[in-house]
């Protein structure tokens, strides 16, 4: 029974002394944030100090270890550069902002360890404050000024060089250089920008030239090399001039006699580029008169060409003008002309067809005073003609009166032989008269007879006594 309860308090305490190491384990294993790296030192691996990891964790052996986070978060540092000596001796001021940070690569982590840990955040800046101006200082010790205005990316890169190194030496990194305006005392990087301006305008006013030359012949010619000239003796002058104030500014600190000689040359370079100047821009001048008066030769030489051109033009439209009015007169009178024919052969047509349609309704109308008529009669077409005849009889015998009526007999002369009976003239006339065809041979030719109360012939008299019996004479 002891044994068994000696047993249970032994299992118990094992259990106790398990699940308290298991807990004080836990409590030393450290994990590392991704903005932080876990610093282990103590005792470490042979031969170093410190243990550095970013990211992961770690068990911190008691008693032997301990730890330590250093920030990656990056620190922003102005660096506000005043009066740096250039390679040509010009001070200049280079405001910049550097971006530095903890890095993660393994040599770089134990040099943070071992020189920034314990360090504050302020602390540290001022630490890489003072690296970054001496290296700075340096780099623009070793540049021109055109290098470090002109070249921002090579000036940006040889920071790099510089400063880089030196801040991997206690566990830094540079993340970023931002340098904001860099000026000087002298006044000379203000030259050089006001010397790229004048070629940037020296270059658009040859441009300009060129294209006026292009548009007016000769003037634009004249004024291209005029400003050509004029670019290029200004941009003489202007590097005369920023020579001297470039020789000045080299020698003020440390030479200040041989900067004043300096001056004095550029003075003298000065004056004789204003000399030369004067000279080219009066060939400039001289050269754009006559370049001009050229122009004007051409101009007008083109405006007689022109002018020319134009009055062949015009006469060419007016002939084309009388030539349209003489085509359209011919058409107007073929018109005319056609509409006149076709108007008298209208007239013709319906002249004709107005005589048809009288002879056509003559007709009709004969025809039916003739269907009448043959109706009158009993539809006797013979008693019909004759009735036509005795209408027509009047007429027949006035034109026999007429026919003997109209002759003009002024003189008749008859040869008689003596042996007629009678006067010769009268039995001329009576053949006259006997010629005409009497009444009832007239109505015989077309068939018809006569009435017996119009009187017979004298053949048929004759014929039907000769026809009938003697009768004896019968005697009282």
């Amino acid at each position: 029974m002891g044994s068994t309860i000696l047993w249970i308090i032994a299992i118990g305490a094992l259990v106790v002394l398990l699940f308290s190491t298991v807990l004080f384990l836990a409590g030393r294993y450290k994990r590392c944030p991704s903005d932080k790296i876990l610093v282990i030192y103590g005792k470490v691996e042979e031969g170093r100090s410190s243990r550095c990891m970013h990211g992961g964790g770690a068990l911190i052996l008691p008693l032997v270890q301990d730890y330590a986070y250093l920030s990656l978060t990056p620190m922003t540092i102005s660096i506000p550069l005043q009066g740096a000596l250039s390679q040509q001796n010009i001070r200049i001021n280079v405001p910049s902002t550097f971006t530095v940070g903890i890095s993660t690569q393994s040599d770089i982590m134990t040099n943070a360890a071992e020189r920034l840990l314990g360090l504050k955040g302020a602390e540290i800046e001022d630490m890489a404050k003072e690296i970054i101006f001496g290296q700075l200082r340096l780099t623009v010790a070793s540049l021109t000024i055109e290098q470090i205005n002109q070249d921002r990316e090579s000036f940006l890169e040889e920071i790099r060089k510089n400063v880089d190194p030196e801040l991997n030496k206690i566990g830094l990194i540079l993340i970023n250089v931002n340098i904001t305006d860099i000026t000087d005392e002298s006044d000379y990087i203000d030259s050089i920008g006001k010397k790229a301006a004048s070629e940037a305008i020296n270059k658009a006013r040859v441009d300009v030239a060129e294209q006026e030359k292009l548009g007016a012949i000769g003037a634009s010619e004249a004024d291209r090399e005029k400003e050509i000239r004029v670019a290029e003796n200004l941009a003489s002058a202007e590097k005369g001039r920023k020579k001297a104030l470039a020789d000045q500014r080299i020698y003020v600190q440390e030479r200040e006699a041989s900067a004043v000689m300096g001056e004095n040359t550029a003075k003298v370079d000065i004056a004789k580029s204003n000399a030369q100047l004067a000279v080219q821009q009066a060939m400039a001048r001289q050269q754009s008169e006559v370049a001009q008066r050229e122009a004007e030769v051409q101009i007008q030489k083109a405006q007689y060409k022109a002018e020319q051109e134009r009055l062949k033009a015009a006469e060419v439209v007016q002939q084309e003008i009388e030539k349209q009015k003489i085509e359209i007169n011919a058409e107007a009178t073929a018109e005319r002309t056609r509409r006149e024919a076709k108007g008298e052969a209208d007239g013709i047509l319906l002249k004709y067809m107005a005589e048809a349609e009288g002879q056509r309704k003559l007709l009709e109308s004969k025809a039916q005073g003739y269907n009448s008529l043959v109706k009158s009669v009993n539809g006797d077409a013979k008693a019909a003609a004759t009735l036509l005849l005795i209408e027509k009889m009047e007429q027949l015998v006035s034109k026999q009166v007429e026919a003997i009526s109209n002759l003009k007999i002024d003189k008749i002369t008859v040869w008689d032989s003596g042996g007629s009976q009678g006067s010769s003239t009268a039995n001329f006339v009576s053949g006259l008269v006997k010629s005409i065809p009497p009444l009832h041979d007239i109505s015989a030719m077309v068939g018809l007879e006569l009435p017996e109360y119009l009187g017979k012939t004298v053949e048929e008299t004759a014929k039907k006594q000769a026809a009938e019996p003697e009768q004896p004479e019968v005697k009282e």
